[in-house]
């Protein structure tokens, strides 16, 4: 982000002016955890007791107190990442950033995220709107309290606006717009589609729908003059994968206590800090452990004393972009089944540091936001005649998401927590369930198009209503188990329902590796415990590498060196380990094949598609070897083992069996802001050694094209937690950072050696540690 490191650079010197100045400039930030505070709005006194790892346990009398004091606890610890993220939706970036950030902005205004979220306050139910606003009022109180900002705010010269109910509905949204990209992979599609044939598209997509070829060659005239290639560079980058969570539940039959136990690790980008957010909340009628993600006033993961539940994502395509014509007679306005109908039309003004404001006018049509304005001059090719509209499931008002997952939280067994997710909306999460009186499910809940015709994979007419979304799927539709015969469910993005299944949920279904080991492990150890679902969760074994290197093997080696690594691999156990040569050897041998493999042919795209691909590349190596190049896929190999070799001996050495994994895998958790600079970045930033890859259930995902390293690993289990349902208070937790945002404090990072370790932790009842107490304020 071109903007962050702009920034970053004025902010340099400030910030090493107040170091030098000494720490007292930071540390009067730190939020206060012991003594007592008045806060306006409390109907009783509150007890925040923070454990030894600053994790807080809110007991209060009542609902309204409990959700106020959260919300001051929150904004007490990680102010500046609730305020980064709601302007991030707001499109609000430029504001404090300068002109360099307008990109972001102009791409979360057109989508209108926050006006959605806004647009939905009416909908939620008055017993949720109290939840927002006394959550919302415990923020409000922390910002009129006349505590010192952290230190983000002070360097960037602004104070936070006040804290509204519609700040806390974005957060769901924001989460919908990570957990649905589909809409990138149709435009990459059609961009694709314009110089390859089907047969090239089918062999890079080898999961792709019997179908899609054909559809691929009408494509190429429908979108053959519209700016695609500027349209994908527009877009804000994605900062690595978008999927690798791993849930599990089994039934008391097939564990240890004679009740379930159910496992939830999700992962998400890596950051400083996460978004993961450990409290334990109490309240009459409310017992909640779990994360939270400040900003928001629900439990997302966790148990209350009655159930537990996890997700993963379902990669469920809720996105679709629709190609619509322009009335050639009235540009301002488009065709539709019933004629010609105007764009809607919205006036955003975005303020810009430094410079007067930008007016953007975003267009809408039947389906939603015209996503092709966002391209640079877009209109500078009237002949196209057609734009791009994006229609998702989530860009609504009416979208209760937010209240469901809090109701979540209020179920009392199966029934219940069904009713809750009947709110759901987006983003659709195979949803793992466990209760107290030994029942397990499955339920995967979201709206759910149900298009008249295509597939989802690539952009359609929008004109003639033939490509229409016709609905949802039924609720009762969805995919759904409850206490299976087989006494477990797993589930790690992979495909959850079978070929018979009446609907398309999505073709984006990960590959079942992870899946396939959980099960291995699941079978292994029939009843489960903790420490064996602990080990399930630390699994490191690749079985892309399972899988590709007896191919890759095949080649006979150049030289010296090349048969050095070869025998190397070839006593490897696909172990992802951080302290063995054989996973970075082989991940770097595949980063070099697959350049040597598609980058002639896919050109400036190349890094658009560049990564592991492992069923493209075993099909290359097996079926389609025109891919390999002249000389064949034995000199392919063969070249790019030595492009792999050269890489890594300029980076680690001539010793190769000194070379490490992890020193080229550390786990990056990067401050948003202070990440780009060398100074800053000792100070903000923290990395470990990690083990995993993208494909193994203890995931460790990397980004070829990513500028900190191409084997860095920036996506995976920030959050590790393992049920005990005979047992609540001995379920366990790990996130992978600290709960503070603020450098100088105690739990800025103190839980990264854990999260390494496996080093659990318990939220119980009654913890030991510093006590605050929140009082009513005197009138």
């Amino acid at each position: 982000m071109r903007w962050v490191k702009r920034t970053s650079l004025v902010l340099v010197l400030l910030i090493l002016v107040a170091i030098g100045g000494g720490w007292a400039f930071l540390a009067a930030s730190l939020p206060q955890t012991k003594g007592t505070l008045d806060l306006p709005g409390l109907e009783h006194p509150v007890s925040v007791v923070r454990d030894a790892q600053g994790v807080p346990t809110i007991k209060a009398l009542s609902s309204h107190d409990l959700y106020l004091a959260l919300g001051f606890v929150h904004a007490q610890d990680r102010l500046w990442q609730m305020d980064l993220q709601r302007r991030v939706a707001q499109g609000r970036l430029s504001e404090i950033f300068g002109a360099d950030a307008l990109g972001t902005d102009r791409y979360m205004r057109t989508l209108g995220l926050y006006r959605h979220a806004a647009g939905g306050v009416p909908f939620v139910s008055p017993e949720f709107k109290a939840v927002l606003d006394a959550y919302g009022q415990g923020i409000n109180d922390f910002l009129a309290s006349g505590k010192s900002l952290p230190i983000e705010f002070t360097l960037l010269n602004y104070r936070p606006d006040p804290w509204a109910p519609a700040d806390s509905l974005v957060v769901g949204k924001l989460f919908d717009l990570q957990l649905a990209g589909n809409y990138r992979q149709e435009l990459l599609h059609a961009k694709l589609a314009q110089t390859l044939s089907a047969d090239q598209i089918a062999d890079l997509f080898p999961d792709y729908p019997k179908d899609g070829p054909v559809a691929l060659g009408k494509l190429a005239a429908l979108t053959r003059d519209l700016p695609l290639d500027r349209m994908l560079a527009a877009l804000p980058d994605e900062v690595g994968p978008r999927r690798a969570s791993n849930d599990w539940v089994v039934d008391g039959a097939h564990s240890v206590t004679g009740k379930p136990l159910l496992a939830n690790d999700p992962h998400l980008d890596y950051s400083a800090p996460l978004i993961w957010y450990l409290a334990r909340l109490e309240a009459p009628d409310v017992t909640l452990a779990g994360v939270t993600v400040a900003g928001a006033p629900a439990l997302i993961l966790g148990h209350n004393d009655r159930i537990a539940w996890g997700y993963t994502t379902t990669n469920a395509d809720v996105e679709d972009v629709f190609v619509e014509k322009i009335d050639p007679a009235d540009p301002t306005r488009y065709l539709t089944p019933d004629g010609s109908a105007p764009f809607e039309t919205v006036q955003e003004q975005i303020p810009v540091k430094g410079r007067a404001p930008v007016v953007l006018t975003v267009r809408g049509t039947r389906h939603g936001p015209v996503i092709s304005d966002l391209a640079d001059n877009p209109l500078s090719e009237p002949e196209a005649g057609t734009v791009l509209a994006l229609q998702t499931s989530f860009l609504i008002d009416d979208d209760r998401s937010s209240e469901a997952q809090w109701r979540v939280g209020q179920a009392r067994g199966w029934p219940s927590w069904i009713e809750a997710l009947r709110l759901f909306t987006a983003p659709m999460q195979n949803m793992v369930y466990a209760d107290h009186d030994g029942n397990i499910g499955f339920f995967a809940p979201g709206q759910i198009p149900i298009r008249k015709q295509g597939d989802g994979t690539v952009p359609v007419p929008g004109w003639s209503g033939e490509y229409d979304w016709a609905g949802w799927v039924p609720f009762e539709e969805l995919p759904q188990a409850f206490n299976p015969a087989s006494g477990h469910i797993a589930t790690a993005n992979n495909k959850i329902v079978p070929d018979d299944y009446p609907h398309l949920l999505t073709h984006d279904w990960d590959l079942p590796y992870r899946v396939e080991r959980i099960e291995a492990g699941l079978a292994e150890t029939p009843r489960q415990s903790i420490a064996s679902s602990a080990a399930i969760q630390a699994d490191t074994v690749s079985l892309t590498a399972k899988h590709l290197l007896p191919l890759m093997l095949a080649a006979p080696p150049a030289d010296a060196r090349q048969q050095a690594a070869m025998t190397l691999l070839s006593h490897w156990d696909a172990r992802m380990l951080a302290d063995r040569p054989e996973p970075l050897v082989f991940i770097a041998w595949l980063k070099a094949l697959n350049k040597h493999l598609y980058q002639p042919t896919l050109g400036p795209l190349f890094d658009r598609y560049w990564s592991m691909r492992p069923l493209a590349t075993e099909g290359v190596l097996t079926q389609h070897p025109q891919w390999c190049g002249l000389g064949g896929c034995a000199a392919a190999l063969q070249t790019s083992l030595k492009d792999a070799l050269d890489e890594l001996t300029q980076a680690y050495g001539t010793d190769m069996a000194g070379w490490r994994w992890g020193t080229a895998h550390p786990a990056l958790f990067a401050h948003p802001i202070f990440h780009r600079l060398p100074v800053l970045r000792q100070i903000f930033d923290r990395r470990v050694p990690a083990d995993g890859s993208a494909d193994t259930v203890e995931a460790g995902a990397f980004n070829f094209s990513n500028p900190d390293g191409p084997y860095t690993d920036i996506h995976g289990p920030a959050l590790r937690a393992i049920y005990d349902l005979s047992d609540l208070d001995n379920s366990v937790f790990l996130t992978a950072l600290g709960q503070s945002a603020h450098v100088l404090s105690a739990h800025y990072a103190d839980l990264l050696p854990r999260w390494r370790a496996f080093d659990w932790l318990r939220l119980p009842h009654d913890p030991t540690g510093e006590t605050l107490t929140l009082v009513p304020a005197k009138s």
